[in-house]
């Protein structure tokens, strides 16, 4: 139980049925390929892979794809689903080993909680009842330190149209982790951009697209030109966290790093 838990952390890669399928100029399912194929010397050292929503880009036969490429890396997949997720069909597409959709699961020190925000035919996210009972009940339940994985940004990005479609009871949600000092980490997605900051201890943390980004601060929707990109984690047996995004540019080449521990 006490060592560290190495993890890699993909989101908002936006697949569709047809393999060639884009999204604003990018093609999802490539995009991914080459970022899987940048993080390929990595995967083989760590625990497990996480997926923060928006696995499709509001078509099911773009789970097929997700299925093959995530279970050819050998390694548990935890998900959560994102706003242009179907929830259920995502959770009957992952149904099996080595996916994992909502729930939680223990790796070394820490235990890893799923929660999933999406809404159906919303692009904004609200944790219903049952799922802050279960986070409650999750957090409750063991004495590790506690990672939260959600899609929806549950604190303010400084950006007046992607704070619109946030968590919309954050409060709720915040209020059921106030009550458990063993949560270390927030991490989602939805954001395409980056993020790092903390509220009364616990880290939170947003990841980059497999895909396009958001331009970051943006009063209006807007695209930037920054590269595909996922987060490397570190969930040391202390309780500490070492972090960093790492960017992917044209020809699986790292463009740039941003790292931070704590």
């Amino acid at each position: 139980m006490n060592r560290d838990v190495r993890l890699l952390q993909f989101t908002d890669p936006h697949l569709f049925e047809h393999p060639n399928g884009a999204l604003r100029g990018v093609e999802s399912l490539g995009s991914l390929r080459s970022v899987l194929m940048h993080a390929a010397d990595r995967l083989s050292s760590v625990d497990a892979v996480l997926c923060t929503g928006d696995v499709v880009n509001d078509e099911a036969g773009g789970y097929v794809h997700f299925a093959r490429e995530f279970a050819a890396l050998g390694k548990p997949v935890y998900c959560v689903p994102g706003n242009h997720d179907d929830a259920a069909l995502m959770r009957r597409a992952l149904s099996k080993p080595p996916f994992q959709v909502g729930g939680y699961v223990d790796l070394g020190a820490w235990r890893l909680v799923l929660v999933d925000s999406s809404v159906a035919g919303q692009a904004g996210g609200r944790i219903s009842r049952h799922e802050l009972r279960a986070l409650d009940s999750a957090l409750s339940g063991t004495d590790r330190y506690a990672m939260i994985c959600l899609h929806h940004h549950p604190v303010g990005m400084a950006s007046n149209w992607l704070d619109a479609v946030g968590v919309e009871n954050a409060d709720e949600f915040f209020e059921v982790l106030d009550a458990h000092p063993r949560v270390r980490l927030v991490s989602w997605g939805h954001v395409h951009q980056c993020f790092d900051g903390r509220r009364r201890g616990v880290r939170l943390v947003a990841t980059p697209s497999t895909g396009g980004q958001f331009v970051p601060l943006a009063d209006k929707f807007a695209i930037d030109a920054r590269p595909p990109a996922y987060r490397r984690l570190t969930l040391q047996s202390d309780g500490s966290i070492d972090t960093d995004v790492i960017w992917v540019e044209a020809g699986a080449g790292i463009l740039t790093s941003a790292s931070a521990s704590g």
